[in-house]
């Protein structure tokens, strides 16, 4: 059996969503191969999947939206690239179909959530699985003009698979498809708290311990403002920032975001499906900057103050250092979510290909 995964290269978000669900799907079933037919770079979905086998296309099957920053989108540039590579799709399909179908194997692709991942299902007549808390038709269709043809071209492309897996904080998808959903879609750490603290020379207690990252792109914040916040320690990705801020440490290559929280009360991020997903399960609290431009973003902040401890700030707070890292964390209003949402994912996936492609292919 394979597992096509058409990963979104627009942000890490997707990628550590399905590398979660992949990693659950590969304890339960050793034996299939996992296939990323994505534009990531090889070294960042090593770090996604650790010590679980897969094999990479490096191909890309959207744009999403294009950022300004970590906290904006450029709206021209973005259909500047879609339809760039509205003309690269149809030669991609027809290679990556016709290598697929050589491997002589039952295939099965996912989509997270690329809409031409449906184009290659019908080329090789396979079942198609989305994995999503949103698609591009609910992100475009709100930027209006040029957009809205691209967003009714996307739904259509989505109600050509068998099902979505559902995850936490959705938009409305509406697909005429069966949905499934599940809990928080979280990978695990890989280091104990013993561990870490020795890998990264931190003493700094939980409360004090703040966990700094705004995706991919990043967001340059001046060493100033971590001086404001002499009490605390600040976990970074950026080298540059960790060299000139004293209380700041670099986190080392290999070494995932998820896997520093057990160290941390805090994290300071943008709306970002993977990061509540993580700081959730492991109890850590979100101090929220708000984000612009982008439709899932009032939808994630809407979600975190329902189930996660949380503080939320504007741009111009972040960029004037008021965290608010010395106020009390604001209680969820309602219910935590399950945690387990990786595992009844590869459950759902194990159970649908069983039925559907194990017997027929017997």
């Amino acid at each position: 059996m394979l597992i096509v995964a058409c990963i979104s290269g627009h942000g890490y978000g997707h990628l550590s969503r399905t590398a979660s669900i992949l990693t659950a799907l590969h304890q339960l079933q050793p034996g299939w191969r996992l296939l990323l037919s994505t534009p990531l770079p090889e070294a960042t979905l090593r770090g996604a999947f650790g010590a679980v086998p897969f094999e990479h296309r490096s191909c890309r099957w959207d744009v999403g939206v294009v950022q300004a920053d970590a906290l904006g989108a450029d709206a021209a540039a973005t259909l500047e690239a879609l339809e760039a590579l509205e003309r690269q799709l149809p030669a991609q399909i027809s290679r990556e179909a016709a290598w697929l179908a050589g491997q002589g194997e039952l295939v099965v692709v996912l989509g997270d959530v690329p809409p031409a991942a449906a184009a290659l299902a019908q080329a090789l007549a396979a079942p198609l699985i989305w994995i999503g808390n949103f698609g591009w038709d609910a992100i475009y269709r709100p930027m209006g003009g040029a957009f809205v043809a691209w967003a009714e071209r996307a739904l259509q492309s989505y109600r050509q698979g068998e099902a979505v897996i559902e995850c936490p904080f959705a938009m409305a998808m509406d697909w005429d498809i069966p949905h499934w959903p599940v809990g928080l879609t979280a990978g695990r750490p890989r280091l104990d708290r013993a561990s870490l603290r020795r890998l990264l020379a931190i003493e700094a207690p939980p409360q004090r311990t703040v966990l700094v990252g705004f995706g991919g792109m990043g967001f340059p914040l001046s060493p100033a403002l971590f001086g404001l916040w002499p009490d605390h320690q600040f976990l970074v990705t950026d080298g540059e920032l960790a060299a000139a801020a004293s209380n700041a440490t670099l986190l080392p290559a290999g070494l995932r975001p998820l896997d520093a929280m057990p160290l941390c009360g805090r994290v300071l991020t943008k709306p970002g499906y993977s990061t509540f997903c993580e700081a959730l399960s492991q109890g850590v609290g979100v101090h929220l900057v708000h984000r612009e431009g982008f439709a899932e973003a009032p939808v994630l902040e809407a979600a975190l103050q329902a189930h996660g401890q949380h503080r939320l700030l504007s741009r111009d707070q972040l960029l004037a250092g008021d965290w608010q890292l010395d106020q009390p964390l604001q209680a969820a209003r309602a219910e935590p979510l399950p945690a387990d949402g990786a595992d009844q994912a590869a459950g759902l996936l194990e159970r649908f290909i069983q039925k559907n492609c194990c017997a027929a292919g017997a």
